[in-house]
C-alpha cells in the first residue's frame, strides 16, 4: 500500500506486528527507549514526509509511559524529524500540553535551555538559582576569592562567564564531544586552573559522567580543590556511585529535585533551599509585582 507507514509503540509489539503483516507491510523504522533518568526517547528511523502515518499503541502497562511515548511519536512525525527528537520536540510537546490544560502561566527555574520559553503561548518566568549558589560560594568557600568558575562544557559558558562576572574571578570551560547522550568521548581543558580552587557550575547532572571526568581533568590540570555546584541532581543510574569515587569537595544542588535518600548514600551531596525564591515569586505574581528582583538577589 503506497504513502503509508505503519509504526509501533512499545506497548503491544506483537498486536502491531499481525496488523503490518496484514496489510502487507514492514513496520516502520523507530527507537523508543528511556534516558538513565526514565525521559522518554523516541527516534524516527526513517522520512515520513508526505507519507500517512499510523501508529499502533495499546492502553495496558505502564500507561502513563505508554501515553507520554505515543503523544512524542505523533509529535515527531508530525513535524517529519528523522533523528532529532528529545530536547525539542519534547518540550515543545510539554508545553502544548501544560496551555492546552489550562495552565495561564508558568513559574520554572534553570530551563535546560532558554529557547524552550518560546515554546509557550503563555506567559513564562524562568527563575534562575544564580542567586542562591553566589551566597553559597561566599558563604562555604573560604578560598572563594582565588578561585576558578569552571562550565562542563562548552554550551554552559554564559551562565559561568556571569558567576565569574559576579564574584570577580576568572572563568574555564571544558570542551566535550559526545557520541550519545550519557556518554562522553573525549575532553579539553580551556583555561588554567593550576593551584587554584575549580568550582563546577551546570544547569544539572544526570548519571555524572561529565562532571566526574570534569573533576578528574580539573585536579590532572593542578586544581587543589574541585566543586561542583548544580540546579537540577537527578543523579540517576551510576551517579552517586561516581560522586562517591571522584575527587570532589563537595557537590552541592538545589532541592528543585529531593536529595534526601541520595545525601544518605552520598555524603559529598550538599542542597541549597530555593524555597525562598519560588514562593517569593508567587507573591509577587499574585500581587502584580515584578519578579525580575529574583533574578539577581535572594528574598531575606
Amino acid at each position: 500500500m503506497p504513502n503509508i507507514v505503519l509504526f509501533s509503540g512499545s506497548s503491544h509489539h506483537d498486536l502491531s506486528q499481525k496488523v503490518a503483516d496484514r496489510l502487507g507491510l514492514d513496520l516502520g523504522k523507530v527507537i523508543t527507549k528511556k534516558f538513565s533518568n526514565q525521559e522518554t526517547c523516541v527516534e524516527i528511523g526513517e522520512s515520513v514526509r508526505g507519507e500517512d502515518v499510523y501508529i499502533v499503541q495499546s492502553g495496558c502497562g505502564e500507561i502513563n509511559d505508554n501515553l507520554m511515548e505515543l503523544l512524542i511519536m505523533i509529535n515527531a512525525c508530525k513535524i517529519a524529524s528523522s533523528s532529532r527528537s528529545r530536547a525539542p520536540i519534547s518540550a515543545k510537546l510539554v508545553a502544548n500540553m501544560l496551555s492546552v490544560a489550562g495552565a495561564d502561566h508558568i513559574i520554572t527555574m534553570d530551563l535546560h535551555a532558554s529557547q524552550i520559553q518560546g515554546f509557550f503561548d503563555i506567559a513564562v518566568d524562568n527563575l534562575y538559582a544564580e542567586p542562591a549558589v553566589l551566597q553559597w560560594i561566599r558563604e562555604n568557600i573560604p578560598e572563594w576569592k582565588n578561585c576558578i568558575i569552571v562550565s562542563p562544557d562548552a554550551g554552559g559558558a554564559k551562565r559561568v562567564t556571569s558567576i565569574a562576572d559576579r564574584l570577580n574571578v576568572d572563568f574555564a570551560l571544558i570542551h566535550k564531544e559526545r557520541k550519545k547522550a550519557n556518554e562522553v568521548d573525549r575532553m579539553v581543558l580551556v583555561g588554567d586552573v593550576k593551584d587554584r580552587v575549580a568550582i563546577l557550575v551546570d544547569d544539572m547532572a544526570d548519571t555524572c559522567g561529565t562532571i566526574c571526568h570534569a573533576a578528574d581533568k580539573l585536579i590532572d590540570a593542578g586544581a587543589v580543590k574541585v566543586y561542583a555546584i548544580l540546579t537540577h541532581g537527578i543523579f540517576s543510574g551510576p551517579a552517586i556511585t561516581r560522586i562517591n569515587s571522584a575527587p570532589f569537595e563537595a557537590v552541592v544542588v538545589t532541592n528543585t529535585i529531593p536529595q534526601e535518600e541520595k545525601m544518605k548514600a552520598c555524603p559529598k551531596i550538599q542542597v541549597i533551599d530555593i524555597s525562598m525564591i519560588l514562593a517569593e515569586a508567587i507573591r509577587r505574581t499574585h500581587n502584580g509585582e515584578s519578579v525580575s528582583y529574583l533574578f539577581s538577589h535572594v528574598p531575606l
